[in-house]
């Protein structure tokens, strides 16, 4: 029996699968669903109350920054704090008309997400087209990178 770990079975395979699909196919399929929002777009729609999520790693925020008021729920359990039908999910995800706006860092790794959320009934879910990197700068508000050198006083207390 080959077991998918015994590569000396194998021998090497460079085309693709019937069937499959490289990821640039993947991302345009998923951006055809989406009406991506540019960034002014995406804060009057936060203002008018769609929630907006920011599906980035930890370190990655640290080192870019944050948008204020965004939830921010990771990419990898992201489908599961959303959808409506999970034990999982957060306690405002329980409709399926929930007016979503992802963002990554770009704005790639969003549209797939989005997709994903419209996938689960999420009809209203799309992303942020150009991610953080748009977001700030079309100079929206943004708090700093987390290891961005602080503004000191530049007064001395009396003594």
């Amino acid at each position: 029996m080959i077991t998918p770990w015994d590569v000396s079975a194998l021998t090497c395979c460079t085309t693709p699968p019937p069937g499959s699909r490289g990821i640039a196919e993947v991302l345009e399929e998923a951006r055809r669903r989406l009406i991506r929002l540019e960034p002014e777009a995406a804060h009057l729609a936060v203002r008018a109350g769609a929630l907006l999520v920011d599906i980035r790693p930890a370190a990655q925020r640290a080192a870019t920054g944050e948008i204020p008021g965004a939830l921010i729920i990771e990419r990898n359990v992201l489908e599961w704090r959303l959808d409506p039908r999970s034990d999982a999910r957060l306690p405002f995800a329980d409709r399926y008309d929930l007016p979503v706006i992802v963002f990554c860092q770009e704005g790639y790794t969003s549209s797939l997400a989005a997709a994903a959320l419209q996938d689960l009934g999420l009809h209203l879910a799309t992303d942020l087209a150009g991610g953080f990197r748009a977001w700030r700068g079309a100079g929206l508000p943004a708090f700093p990178p987390a290891n961005a050198p602080r503004l000191q006083p530049s007064y001395q207390p009396a003594s």
